[in-house]
């Protein structure tokens, strides 16, 4: 197999952390996320910038100040008192602050959908300058937005790093804030994306929307083929969305603000004709109890301690009369007897609405270790051009496919992601394979087997495979990388041991 790159650690997400952490001093870490996050916006979009700036000046016709250069291969154009050179040269300078912050004002100014969106909180007072500096003269030293980062997603890993230490420094769980890209690549190939609109409820930081332009892209389409929407309701997350959006040259309609989908649909009226996404799992403080006569819950009324179904549902709501929607759950989801979430699944599946679900391996995720599954719903399994698999359901069973891409995280690789939409496509009769059941890892099942099976949408129950044990890592590999993962935690708790001590040191108490 060819080398790829992978999207797992990329090395240094620790160290960098650390470099932004100098600057918190005492200010809270709600608030100091949209210091550190915007600093990287502003550190992406001059790298990509600035790399395209030092090959114009290179060549002999170009002008390297010329806008349009730059507006014709998508590249953010950079004013240069936003320029991060120019920012690391003044790093020293007492009014740092205020020049990042007319940085921001300069940025927006040159892209109207990031009106207001920037934080423009540099000069405040709390803020250390020195410490601001400084943490700008440590960022010079590591690339995020040229070619080769861009590549494998260095600000999508970065930004997913940061935002579990900011949800674990706000006392939240970690969390599912980014969904690895190979993931989001399989979805995507699966889904195919080709033209219309596409939507994302939980959109998150936008991942599933940049993959869908870039398999458009590969495909001979053209960005404005696909028109897309999405929500968020995390009102940071929702300003990450806009501007990692409009660095990519993506108009998108995310509504006017950061909303809730379930309490405050901002796309009421759209019917989407793919959805992609990677709702939060098993929530369980979603507010259900305030919609129990929800229009949205056609196939049951969702269960007040567990969102999962109510998502599956919103989407459903959302699809268009031949509209896809592929969406990443947890692997309880597919087997749950509670009583409700096994009448909604009953419901979807009588309805002939279940297309396809595919197990995934473990340590997928970078933030979560929970085993998670894929699920394709669509409202047409007659569409023109596609096989009529009226009463089927695929199942694939991915779970051993994959490489460790590092000592801890797995990674689809670029066959691994092919086999599982050949087998897809084949099986819609929309490629010129031939589709086949293969024991241990798809099965088209009649919808009275699943019946037969009270409904459980587990693949290994028809595949073949009723072993539910993923794990073939060899023992030496598996006690060498938890091994390694314990002294990780070990020396984390050896750090915070310390830092209590010196806090009640500082109180006049030792320990």
């Amino acid at each position: 197999m060819a080398k790829q790159e992978t999207g797992a650690n990329i090395g240094y997400e620790e160290k960098l952390w650390q470099m932004a952490d100098k600057l918190r001093g005492s200010m809270d870490a709600a608030e100091y996320k949209h210091v550190v996050l915007g600093l990287l916006f502003l550190k992406y979009v001059s790298d990509s910038f600035e790399e395209l700036h030092a090959k114009l000046k290179e060549e002999e016709y170009a002008d390297e100040e010329d806008r349009d250069e730059y507006l014709a291969q998508n590249i953010f154009w950079v004013p240069k008192e936003a320029r991060w050179s120019y920012l690391k040269v003044n790093a020293k300078q007492p009014e740092i602050g205020q020049m990042v912050d007319a940085a921001m004002i300069a940025i927006e100014k040159e892209n109207e959908s990031l009106k207001g969106i920037l934080p423009k909180i540099y000069a405040r007072p709390d803020l250390d300058k020195r410490r601001l500096g400084e943490t700008i003269d440590l960022f010079s030293s590591i690339l995020v937005g040229d070619q080769k980062s861009k590549a494998s997603d260095v600000l999508g890993r970065v930004y997913e790093y940061f935002l579990a230490q900011f949800a674990s420094a706000e006392g939240k769980n970690g969390g599912e804030f980014y969904t690895p890209s190979s993931v989001v690549q399989l979805l995507v190939e699966m889904i195919e994306p080709y033209k219309g609109r596409i939507y994302d409820p939980c959109c998150g930081s936008g991942g599933m929307f940049i993959q869908s332009e870039k398999f458009v892209e590969n495909h001979q389409g053209k960005l404005g083929d696909i028109a897309v929407y999405g929500q968020e309701s995390n009102p940071t997350t929702w300003r990450l969305c806009k501007m990692n959006l409009a660095i990519r040259g993506i108009d998108s309609n995310l509504g006017g603000e950061h909303a809730d989908t379930f309490h405050k649909d901002l796309h009421k009226s759209l019917k989407a004709d793919y959805i992609l996404a990677n709702p939060p799992f098993n929530i369980s403080d979603w507010g259900g109890n305030r919609l129990l006569d929800d229009a949205r819950w056609k196939f049951g009324i969702p269960p007040e301690g567990n969102a999962n179904y109510a998502w599956i549902q919103h989407m459903v709501s959302k699809l268009a009369p031949s509209g896809t929607a592929g969406f990443v759950l947890a692997n309880g989801s597919m087997s749950t007897s509670q009583k409700s979430e096994l009448e909604i699944r009953k419901n979807l599946v009588d309805n002939d609405l279940v297309e396809c679900i595919v197990t995934l391996p473990g340590q997928l995720f970078y933030s979560t270790s929970i085993p998670v599954s894929l699920w394709f719903v669509t409202r047409n399994k007659a569409t023109r051009g596609q096989r009529n698999r009226k009463g089927e359901t695929l199942f694939i069973d991915a779970r051993k496919l994959g490489f460790m891409a590092d000592r801890t995280h797995k990674e689809f690789s670029n066959e691994d992601i092919k086999k599982v939409a050949d087998t897809f496509h084949a099986w819609r009769g929309t490629n010129d394979y031939e589709y086949e059941d293969v024991l241990g890892f798809c099965k088209a099942a009649p919808l009275d087997e699943i019946r037969g099976h009270e409904y459980v949408l587990t693949p290994g129950r028809y595949v073949g495979l009723e072993e539910l044990e993923e794990d073939e890592e060899p023992f030496e590999d598996k006690m060498d990388r938890l091994t390694g993962e314990l002294a990780e935690q070990f020396a984390k708790s050896k750090t915070l041991e310390d830092e209590i001590r010196k806090t009640l040191r500082g109180i006049g108490f030792e320990v």
